[in-house]
């Protein structure tokens, strides 16, 4: 299990990682190109909130499929829940802990094309 929290520490969450992070993902759609938030994909059931339930906002748009959840207080996105696969989330590596920002930049990153989703396509 690791620990993810928000910026200021109102948020925190337990993750379950099945496997070790050893692949990210960025999304070039309208909203994660510009946070810029490196995603791991962990399933629906492995994501507990543990402190400021209170404080996570969500932000939709375009199909409201996808969430995007961001601490109130301090404006930093934790987590999302995936349009291509609402039973997942993506989680900002960037929020848990136990990263050092050296082993972090360091990871191979690869890139979800979100600009052209399939659930776009008419």
């Amino acid at each position: 299990m690791k620990k993810l929290t928000c910026h200021c520490g109102e948020i925190e969450i337990q993750i379950n990682l099945k496997k070790e992070i050893n692949e990210l993902m960025r999304c070039n759609c309208s909203m994660c190109k510009r946070k810029g938030t490196m995603v791991a994909t962990i399933n629906k059931d492995d994501l507990k909130v543990i402190k400021g339930k209170d404080k996570i906002k969500t932000y939709q748009f375009n199909t409201k499929v996808a969430k995007h959840h961001f601490c109130s207080n301090c404006g930093i996105h934790t987590h999302n829940q995936r349009r291509s696969d609402p039973n997942s989330f993506g989680v900002n590596v960037g929020c848990i802990d136990e990263i050092k920002p050296n082993k972090l930049f360091k990871l191979k990153t690869f890139v979800n094309d979100g600009q052209n989703h399939i659930k776009d396509r008419k």
